[in-house]
């Protein structure tokens, strides 16, 4: 029995259902590159995961939800960072402690929007380009959140790898007292790195109700947060290989869907 067809619905199901662990391994590549560990990433998309899905209920625009859920990653992100830069206590102690916050947090605001329908991202087809094999169906016939997690992916490299900007970063993250010495401020460039990555984390929950996992329920992002920050460390902190593993993580999800038949 061949398990693997049609192949071409199984690659589009990849892509789009990874397009939320795309956003959240992308916004802690970045953290992670200037040398802050972001581990709230389990309660940061749960709470932005309710918040985009509230806020499009309410006002009808699933926009403004995703919007609003980069903010509140945003947000969670930049209370780590100056909790460790400004109040010199452990980056990794709080990002445990907000992990467990916003967790309960969401499950406590969210009551009032479990199982309801919203507003959702509707799809995009640009012509020509949908009707390329396996890779149009995927990216030029799906909705926005799919498209801008993929191009994602070679605008973080490219930032970290061939600008001043991305060097600035990993010289914080790989030797701030050199850094320091050759007058970056290192504590400017992580509080807005930190602040970067969370509002792509953000994002990333606004992804898992608006699109993956449409809707509200407590637990709803199901402990992707850590299977998140797995697949960062499996990438090296690279976009590239982080990316790969994040598409890997779908297609084993596929496979175990199909060969449950057997």
């Amino acid at each position: 029995m061949d398990i693997m067809f049609p192949f071409e619905s199984s690659f589009i199901t990849i892509i789009s259902l990874s397009a939320p662990i795309i956003f959240v391994v992308i916004g802690e590549t970045i953290t992670e590159k200037s040398g802050v560990i972001n581990l709230s990433i389990e309660g940061t998309i749960l709470i932005t995961a309710l918040t985009a899905f509230a806020v499009s209920v309410t006002t009808g625009n699933p926009i403004l939800g995703f919007l609003c859920a980069g903010i509140i990653g945003g947000v969670s992100a930049l209370v780590i960072i100056l909790s460790d830069v400004k109040l010199g206590m452990n980056q990794i102690a709080i990002g445990f402690v907000l992990t467990i916050f916003l967790g309960k947090l969401s499950s406590f605001l969210g009551r009032e929007y479990v199982r309801i329908p919203g507003p959702y991202f509707p799809r995009i087809s640009i012509p020509i380009l949908k009707d390329i094999p396996y890779i149009g169906p995927s990216l030029f016939d799906q909705n926005s959140l799919v498209l801008i997690s993929f191009l994602l992916i070679p605008a973080t490299w490219y930032f970290l790898e061939k600008t001043r900007l991305g060097l600035i970063v990993r010289a914080v993250g790989e030797n701030p007292v050199s850094a320091e010495n050759r007058g970056i401020n290192t504590e400017k460039v992580r509080i807005i790195t930190t602040v970067i990555g969370g509002l792509i984390i953000g994002f990333g929950g606004a992804a898992f109700s608006l699109h993956a996992k449409f809707g509200w329920s407590e637990n709803h992002t199901g402990n992707y947060g850590w299977i998140c920050l797995a697949i960062v460390i499996f990438g090296g902190w690279n976009p590239i290989r982080a990316a790969i593993g994040a598409y890997s993580f779908g297609v084993f999800q596929i496979l175990a869907l199909k060969m449950q038949s057997l």
